[in-house]
């Protein structure tokens, strides 16, 4: 099986999950998706208060060889057993995902132009640009409503590590893609755009 590799890229909140959900329906029983947040490190070994400090926006807080491997293994038409990445505690869960293989494999992740391990497995690079202010009010719902976190961890952890982290990796690594791409799945002239090139790749 041919495999067409997709990777969305871009900071957080910046609506890459949007774009990857588009990419996904449009795509329907042809593509598998790999999220790169649920191959954080282990860290069992860790007590809950250095878990709680880890730098997340770090490429040392991911398990790269585990993520580069899982993409060869999808690419050359092998089931992946995902791991899943528990947010509330700070670590990986017991449980695994299974992903099997498909036409179109979409790929996010916000270091994912940062690592070369990961980015020459990608055969179409998509950067989702958003404004910083518009991108941090996504991430206090996010983090606030869904994951279950407190309003002050939120900005204290944007302020010391998310912000710094995003000028020194995420933003430069946009120079890597083939597509900067604003807000997203909300463009659809860009998304109409995506999805022709990629159904040429697939027909």
């Amino acid at each position: 099986m041919s495999c067409f590799t997709v990777g969305v890229a871009g900071g957080t909140g910046s609506g890459k999950t949007t774009l990857t959900r588009a990419l996904l329906d449009r795509f329907s029983g042809q593509s598998s998706v790999v999220f790169m947040d649920n191959y954080y490190k282990d860290q069992s070994h860790l007590t809950w208060d250095e878990r709680v400090v880890t730098n997340y926006d770090a490429p040392e807080a991911f398990d790269v060889e585990l993520m580069a491997e899982h993409l060869r293994q999808l690419r050359a038409g092998q089931a992946i057993d995902c791991p899943v990445y528990n947010f509330a505690e700070h670590n990986r869960a017991a449980e695994t995902v299974r992903v099997e293989p498909s036409p179109v494999l979409v790929v996010e992740g916000i270091l994912l132009f940062a690592l070369p391990e990961l980015t020459e497995q990608l055969d179409l690079k998509l950067f989702v640009d958003t404004d910083a202010d518009v991108r941090i009010l996504r991430r206090i719902q996010r983090d606030v409503v869904e994951r279950g976190r407190s309003l002050a961890s939120v900005e204290e952890q944007y302020l010391k590590t998310v912000k710094p982290m995003h000028e020194l990796y995420v933003d430069p690594s946009k120079r890597s893609a083939d597509l900067i791409i604003p807000e997203g799945g909300r463009n659809i002239v860009a998304l109409d755009t995506l999805i022709n090139r990629i159904e040429r790749e697939v027909s």
